[in-house]
């Protein structure tokens, strides 16, 4: 099992004492509008990516979800099932890419988001920027970007070495999910750091935060404030929430109490912010003792 693409190029450059793998140019993401949504571990990202396919495509947007997580739960609430991935499918066939049908990796989900799990390598061999390159080459071998409004790659927990950053060398604007709470915000720190490294070498650019399971937001804005983040939306801790993941289904498929709608809501305005476009953000991120002794902990 190859995991290096031989079209690889290692790019010193690509961040302060970086050795990532830098992106072939023919493995661009064309005309759609790119996100790539990052957070601590199990703050409810794949929530949110599947909640904004939703609301992207109730707006009337062409949408693609990318899950980027060898767990390959990404899109299960809009596809109602767990789907094979990029690279169980590549097995499948021995590696040789043109045997695949789009049929096999790509699957329609609610109100037609096109649902993809990248997927990755088995635990300790190779890296998830491979798995997330053979992902973008093959839906571009299959002219299934050509047709694409919005795409949306929903990658693994606060990691940002080079392989799981490699969605933000395909991103026009990188999201961070994080709660009102301080490992949340540590991890929103690390991760703006990761975002402001690739900007150097490409488009990507920060869009801001998205505040989830959090009655309040204070400690976000006064973060966000100090290095100059923006908050763009606010989801609350909601049962209803919760239990959509249990019923396998997104937000708008809930039965339609107050709170759920509100939540639709703000997911149909953020959506909407998205597509008519945020302005970059230059934030500057603490050091890891600043934070500490930023949030108040001894």
């Amino acid at each position: 099992m190859n995991l290096i693409d031989p079209r690889a190029r290692f790019n010193p450059t690509d961040g302060e004492g970086s050795m990532q793998v830098a992106l072939d140019p023919r493995d661009r993401i064309g005309t759609a509008k790119v996100f790539a949504v990052y957070g601590k571990g199990g703050i409810g990202k794949s929530t949110t990516s599947s909640n904004l396919s939703a609301a992207f495509s109730k707006l009337g947007h062409r949408v693609l979800q990318i899950g980027c997580d060898p767990k390959h739960d990404s899109t299960f609430t809009l596809t109602k099932k767990l789907m094979p991935t990029v690279i169980d499918v590549l097995e499948s066939v021995e590696f040789h890419a043109e045997e695949l049908r789009p049929e096999d990796y790509m699957f329609e989900g609610y109100n037609g988001v096109m649902c993809v799990e990248a997927g990755g390598p088995p635990a300790g061999t190779g890296c998830g920027g491979y798995v997330v390159g053979q992902t973008v080459k093959l839906l571009k071998q299959h002219h299934l970007l050509d047709d694409t409004d919005v795409v949306i790659f929903d990658v693994l927990g606060d990691v940002v070495c080079g392989g799981f950053a490699a969605p933000l060398q395909h991103a026009e604007r990188a999201l961070v999910v994080a709660a009102n709470d301080f490992d949340s915000i540590f991890a929103m720190n690390r991760i703006v750091a990761a975002i402001g490294a690739k900007a150097k070498n490409y488009n990507v650019r920060l869009a801001g935060v998205i505040a989830n399971r959090s009655a309040a937001t204070d400690e976000i804005d006064r973060f966000s404030h100090a290095i100059g983040m923006k908050r763009l939306a606010h989801f609350k801790d909601l049962d209803a929430i919760r239990r959509s993941r249990l019923k396998k289904c997104t937000l708008f498929e809930m039965d339609p109490s107050p709170e759920v709608i509100a939540a639709q809501e703000e997911y149909l305005r953020l959506a909407q912010m998205l597509w008519a476009g945020v302005d970059p953000l230059e934030a500057h991120p603490m050091k890891d003792r600043d934070i500490f002794d930023f949030l108040g902990y001894e």
